[in-house]
């Protein structure tokens, strides 16, 4: 059974730093305001906004445990990269078993809200965009990142991606191979046949 949204906070908070909480809340005020301007559905980005980090803070091997109970192809990939990307996974997982949450769509922005992957869902790249533009994030490029919010989804994740990707580039860590496709994805979309 689908707990209420007030259940799902109280019980999301527990599982984070005060820090990361106030986070999670930038990220559903930021995905509803996206929801509503790009005509998605508006409780399911509430919902996956507040449930996307929920397992953050575990023990990477709570995590690997999840993602290994779930099974989930792209989630049980990502045990071969960088931990950063597991909570995502284990997150959806935990969304569906623990949380009661049964709509695949509003479980795929929780699982792809850090990688991205090709063929997106409008939900998937609000919660997606979301978390890179929340009031509470202060890194450079974020104000570009907020403008482009204003009018398209894709040219603001494509701009957010390259960032990431300029940071991995420059702390000499590997890529996830699904984050290139998904930006990939994304300029076809903007650029349909054209480059």
């Amino acid at each position: 059974m689908r707990m209420s949204v007030d259940e799902a906070c109280a019980l999301v908070e527990r599982e984070m730093p005060a820090k990361r909480w106030r986070h999670t809340l930038g990220v559903v005020e930021s995905s509803v305001a996206l929801a509503e301007r790009f005509g998605a559905d508006v409780e399911k980005a509430r919902i996956a906004a507040i449930l996307h980090d929920v397992a953050k803070y575990w023990p990477v091997e709570k995590q690997r445990q999840a993602i290994l109970a779930d099974g989930d192809e792209a989630g049980l990939d990502t045990l071969l990269y960088d931990k950063e990307l597991w909570h995502s996974h284990a997150g959806a997982f935990v969304a569906r078993r623990d949380f009661g949450v049964g709509d695949a769509e509003a479980l795929d922005a929780i699982r792809y809200h850090t990688s991205g992957r090709p063929g997106m869902t409008k939900l998937e790249k609000i919660v997606c965009l979301a978390d890179y533009i929340e009031p509470g994030r202060d890194f450079p490029g974020v104000d570009t990142l907020r403008e482009l919010s204003e009018k398209s989804l894709e040219e603001a994740l494509v701009a957010g991606f390259d960032g990431t990707l300029r940071f991995l580039i420059e702390q000499g860590k590997r890529i996830y191979p699904l984050t290139v496709l998904t930006r990939n994805d994304l300029l076809t979309q903007i650029r349909p046949g054209g480059f």
